[in-house]
């Protein structure tokens, strides 16, 4: 057991879900989705409230493999905001370091086709979509073995301190990059300095350094991190930690329900893993191991609405998977 620090988003989930009125079509070569007209009213079949945000979703990922977890970041005073603190509660998360502000805890509306599970998401962020305040001073109070960081929407001085703070008292550091932080190269370049495990996706990966194919990228990334993992859908991922490279399919082929909080059902239930002790009976290595439970994990997550209720405890059984160990790659 590890006691981690997740620091990122909080919102709360409102989910439409319907098998009709949200169908895809095609507009002038683009997809759009959901065939609504303005102005009228659409019956759908289902509402779902969930908690989201990819601070909270780690958070639940580490909680379930028993670590001892504490969320970092905002909310407001409001129902948005009792419903997340609900949610900490119930998974034994300490909240006891979260800010309250004045505002608007984030929202997001889900629009859920339910036939393909493909979504749109509309987000008001709010006051959890803002981070400069929280103090990184706080981590040598808590004490963590890692910090795991979701997007912090650009904040590159506060994700700095962080995770400078993080080294400076022994804590190991994971960071899920995010479009804002990716679309200032320079800075996040620097900030992986301070990065003991890199997780993007190949999309990602691809503008932060040269390189078509996952090798590549691979390859160029591990230059600035020890671990990296790259995520690539359907494909599968490819990771590293400088003495084992796996190549790894899906867990398994599943019918997706809800793609919402997959990336985060993958990198935190990495960590929810290489964390723990291997389970009694694991014959692969730990870093394989925990590349199979953070797929295994990912693949759950998909077949339930919303990003936590499919997250695997620790110690789940897990069936064989297409993995493959690299030996012809030089890093």
């Amino acid at each position: 057991m590890a006691r981690i620090v997740s620091l990122g988003s909080a919102l709360q989930d409102i989910y439409l879900i319907d098998r009709d009125d949200f169908v895809g079509s095609e507009v002038a070569g683009q997809s759009i989705f959901g065939q609504l007209m303005i102005g009228t009213k659409v019956d759908i079949d289902k509402v779902a409230f969930e908690v989201g945000g990819g601070g909270t979703n780690a958070a639940v990922n580490f909680a379930r493999s028993g670590h001892e977890t504490i969320f970092m970041g905002n909310l407001a005073h409001d129902a948005a905001g009792e419903a997340v603190l609900a949610c900490l509660d119930e998974e034994n998360i300490d909240s006891s370091y979260v800010e309250f502000q004045r505002g608007q805890t984030g929202c997001s509306v889900v629009m859920l086709d339910a036939k393909s599970g493909e979504h749109t998401i509309l987000t008001h962020r709010g006051v959890s979509g803002k981070f400069s305040n929280l103090s990184a001073r706080d981590l040598e109070l808590i004490a963590p073995d890692w910090l795991y960081v979701t997007s912090l929407r650009g904040d590159m001085d506060t994700l700095l301190t962080f995770f400078e703070t993080a080294h400076e008292i022994g804590a190991k550091v994971m960071f899920n990059p995010g479009e804002l932080e990716i679309q200032q190269l320079p800075k996040l370049i620097g900030l992986l300095d301070d990065v003991d495990v890199l997780l993007v996706n190949k999309r990602e990966a691809a503008k932060i350094v040269p390189g078509v194919v996952l090798t590549e990228l691979l390859v160029h990334l591990a230059a600035y991190c020890q671990t990296v993992i790259i995520t690539d859908g359907e494909m599968g991922s490819i990771a590293t930690d400088h003495q084992e490279v796996y190549r790894l399919g899906v867990y398994e082929q599943v019918k997706m329900r809800d793609a919402t909080g997959a990336g985060d059902a993958f990198g935190a239930g990495f960590l929810a893993a290489y964390a723990n002790d291997l389970p009694r009976g694991v014959k692969d290595s730990h870093f394989a191991y925990a590349l199979q439970f953070a797929a295994a994990n990912a693949a759950s997550v998909v077949q339930k609405y919303g990003a936590k209720a499919g997250i695997l405890a620790s110690g789940e059984n897990l069936h064989l998977m297409p993995i493959q160990k690299i030996t012809d790659i030089t890093l």
